[in-house]
C-alpha cells in the first residue's frame, strides 16, 4: 500500500527488502528503534507503518526544505 501511494505521488524511493538484506534491516531498527514495516523515511523523519496523512506532512516539508 505505501508503494502504490508514494509511486501515485510521483516520489521516487528505495525499496529495502530486509528480509533479503538483513544489515540493511539491523541499520534500519538501529536508526529507528523500531522493528515494524514498512518503514518510511523522509527527510529526517521515520514514519512506522502506512500513515497518510504523516507521509504528506513530511513531504511537504522535504520538498521545502
Amino acid at each position: 500500500m505505501a508503494k502504490e501511494y508514494l509511486t501515485s505521488k510521483g516520489v521516487v524511493f528505495k525499496e529495502v527488502d530486509i528480509e533479503k538484506d538483513q544489515e540493511a534491516g539491523k541499520a534500519i531498527v538501529a536508526k529507528s528503534g523500531q522493528m515494524g514495516v514498512p518503514q518510511i523515511e523522509i527527510g529526517d523523519q521515520i514514519i512506522l507503518g502506512f500513515d497518510r496523512a504523516r507521509i504528506d506532512a513530511a513531504l511537504q516539508t522535504a520538498h521545502v526544505a
